[in-house]
């Protein structure tokens, strides 16, 4: 059975604790994962408070930090797929996925490192002939970085890369449910060469780690991404520490297929948006609005296309639908479709777990015209899609609007005047038109609503992860005046 090990202060160390991870092909151990309690997480942000203010780390100049992170992306390219497996071995996400966004993950990496001698300040053209005021951007402090299980190397990638490139230290919360890829990249921090303290990286529960975490006092931001319910007590604990915080949450995306669309297009774009990685994604399209006309032809096609889906072991090149993480998220799943059943969603295909080992779900399809199922309201994080169907675009635009996400969105037409129509009435973060679950280094990414609040990727993000200071010089040789009136 393999044993993983946090990495705090550049070693790697056993928690307090440690649990077995499961395998969701099998439901059947494969790991000990270590258990990170309240002395390991003081540990750890003690550990990156040093190494802000008095390691190496806070006297290195920005190209150093890039040439640190551009070797951090070259150690990740070459250990991809590695990780790659470890990443499928302990969530269940098919390795067809794993291997590609892992691979791309170095990519954000060396975005990141070309942008750490480019955050810039600014020289302030003040009021007072006697004074020069200018703009420093500092790093925010020591960032808490917490993630989920799924897509966790690229979810951290876009915190991890930012906050290293203008010079923030930080201890990084892998998901208790399959930790096993984040806890094995510590090894790549420590070959590249980062100084003790700069990275720790540990792993444990929400109510012993992740709230100790959040609410340390030495930690300036909590960069976070997971559930609305969870963000909640994020940013209750933050009122501990009065330390920013920065939320990528869950979406109900709208996916709306206009009756001029490129059917065959918009039905593979919608299997991308909501089979694949077993509908385990933040940015899944899984309400399809679809126009009536063409309502019963494009959900055939889409019927057709999921039925032929390979549901089968991760490992293999050749799945295209793996398991879900947990044994949690199966039976959520499942009970969530039979009361919308039960509401009156009819099922067109799919919709019950697959006997057997493993924590498997098929690609289901609920027809929810005319219905308040409770499939178009909550977040499944499943392969379960919802149908409605519209008549104008007046009314696609009013149903991708009814709910309180406001992550991501998909628009197929050809008409070019009503996508941009559509593209301003859309109150979603991302929209993408005419393709889906597309992402770049470059592009920012994050949501309104109870999708959470601030943005990933761009340069938006790196300075999300700085703090200006003010700085006055006085200019004048001559005596300060009147000590009792301001200046």
């Amino acid at each position: 059975m393999r044993r993983f090990q946090h990495y705090i202060d550049g070693e790697f160390t056993d928690g307090e604790a440690s649990y077995p991870s499961i395998d969701p092909a099998s439901g059947a151990v494969w790991a000990d994962m270590p258990e990170a309690r309240e002395g390991d997480v003081d540990r750890a942000v003690n550990a990156a408070d040093r190494a802000l203010y008095e390691g190496p780390w806070s006297k290195m100049t920005a190209t150093q930090r890039g040439k640190l992170l551009y070797k951090l992306a070259d150690l990740v390219a070459a250990n991809a797929q590695v990780l790659a497996e470890l990443e499928t071995r302990d969530t269940g996400k098919i390795i067809r996925e794993t291997s590609a966004q892992i691979a791309y993950v170095a990519e954000y990496y060396r975005y990141y490192a070309g942008i750490a001698d480019k955050i810039e300040g600014a020289y302030l053209p003040i009021d007072k002939p006697d004074m020069d005021v200018w703009l420093r951007r500092e790093p925010i402090g020591v960032v808490a970085i917490v993630v989920p299980w799924n897509s966790q190397l690229f979810l951290s990638a876009v915190k991890i890369g930012p906050a290293l490139a203008v010079g923030c230290t930080m201890v990084v919360k892998a998901s208790e449910d399959g930790p096993a890829p984040l806890l094995e990249f510590a090894r790549l921090v420590h070959e590249a060469g980062f100084p003790a303290g700069v990275v720790n990286i540990i792993t444990g529960f929400g109510a012993s780690c992740g709230a100790a975490l959040g609410r340390h006092p030495k930690v300036a931001h909590v960069a976070f991404t997971g559930g609305p319910e969870t963000a909640r007590h994020v940013v209750r604990n933050s009122a501990e520490n009065l330390a920013s915080t920065s939320l990528e949450l869950g979406g109900k995306s709208p996916f709306i297929v206009f009756a001029d669309a490129d059917l065959e297009s918009a039905a593979n774009a919608q299997v991308a948006g909501i089979f694949a990685a077993t509908g385990q994604s933040c940015v899944a399209g899984s309400r399809l609005i679809v126009e009536r006309s063409v309502k019963d032809k494009f959900v055939a096609l889409l019927r057709e296309k999921a039925e032929a889906i390979r549901i089968g072991a991760p490992l293999d090149m050749a799945t295209e639908v793996g398991p879900l993480a947990t044994k949690r998220q199966q039976d959520n799943i499942g009970a969530l479709v039979t009361r919308s059943i039960e509401s009156g969603a009819r099922l067109v295909t799919g919709g019950r777990k697959i006997d057997g080992d493993g924590y498997y779900f098929p690609p289901t399809i609920l027809d929810c015209d005319d219905v308040a199922s409770p499939s178009l309201i909550e977040e499944f994080f499943g392969p379960v899609l919802s149908v409605v169907s519209f008549e104008t675009e007046a009314e696609a635009l009013r149903l991708a609007n009814d709910t309180r996400y406001g992550l991501a969105s998909g628009i197929f037409t050809q008409n070019l005047t009503r996508a941009h129509r559509l593209m301003k009435g859309i109150r979603a973060g991302i929209v993408w038109v005419n393709t889906y679950r597309a992402v770049s280094p470059i592009a920012p990414f994050g949501g309104f609503g109870l999708s959470g609040h601030g943005r990933e990727g761009g340069m938006a993000a790196a300075l999300d992860y700085t703090r200006t200071k003010t700085i006055w010089l006085r200019t004048s040789d001559d005596p300060i005046p009147d000590p009792f009136v301001m200046r």
